[in-house]
């Protein structure tokens, strides 16, 4: 198999998870009640943001931003990516010691619990930095940014969407980290996109757009 269509194959696996149930099947299963329902949802997410605070928050931090190095910040990311990260994981797509041994644990209803949870934390600004952010690195990062398109897939506020991520005031380290592993082939993801949108651009350049992105002079609201 390709790597694009492993890709498409491990979205469309994804997409499965949160998808709605299908006419068909809503004639076979019966629905449950309104009251029923409405009284589910909000149970369903306590359980699932009591279990975050028990499993996450010592690593990815209680409001979802991370003060633990090279660890992502889950503060205003996106459900949909959510589960398709969760799922790479259990998947074994991708690697991550400590992330592996959580998700394998994980059945899909919990996929789903975690992820909606994830999309109701609110975006976080990251704190002050301690120096002001060199304006030579922050001008030549916003045209990298524009140059290969970022803005384009992340959004004009870099706030993404549905299974684009969120990076605005990522993590640095993480976002290098990424990066670098995009270009490389040690970072996997569910479609070529980013494997190709960084496949031009040198390590140097790569540093320089996590500089940028980390310090992105945009609200931090979702």
């Amino acid at each position: 198999m390709t790597g694009r269509a492993a890709g498409l194959a491990t979205w469309t696996a994804a997409l499965a998870l949160v998808a709605v149930v299908s006419p068909a099947d809503a004639q076979v299963k019966p629905k449950k009640p309104a009251a029923a329902a409405s009284a589910a949802a909000p149970a369903a997410a306590g359980q699932y943001a009591q279990r975050f605070a028990t499993l996450c928050a010592a690593c990815h931090g209680a409001n979802g931003r991370s003060d633990m190095p090279g660890t992502p910040v889950l503060a205003g990311q996106h459900s949909f990516y959510a589960i398709t990260q969760l799922f790479l994981f259990r998947e074994g797509r991708r690697s991550n010691e400590g992330m592996t041994a959580v998700a394998k644990t994980l059945k899909d209803d919990d996929l789903r619990g975690f992820s909606d949870f994830i999309g109701t934390l609110p975006a976080v600004a990251p704190p002050p930095p301690a120096t002001p952010a060199d304006s030579a690195r922050m001008s030549k990062g916003q045209a990298l940014a524009q140059q290969h398109k970022c803005l384009f897939c992340h959004g004009t506020d870099l706030a993404g969407g549905q299974q684009v991520p969120r990076i605005a005031g990522q993590r640095e380290d993480y976002l290098t980290t990424s990066l670098r592993g995009f270009k490389t082939g040690n970072r996997p993801g569910y479609t070529m996109a980013m494997t190709e949108a960084v496949s031009q651009i040198s390590l140097e350049d790569l540093d320089i757009l996590a500089y940028y992105v980390a310090r992105f002079p945009a609200p931090a609201a979702k």
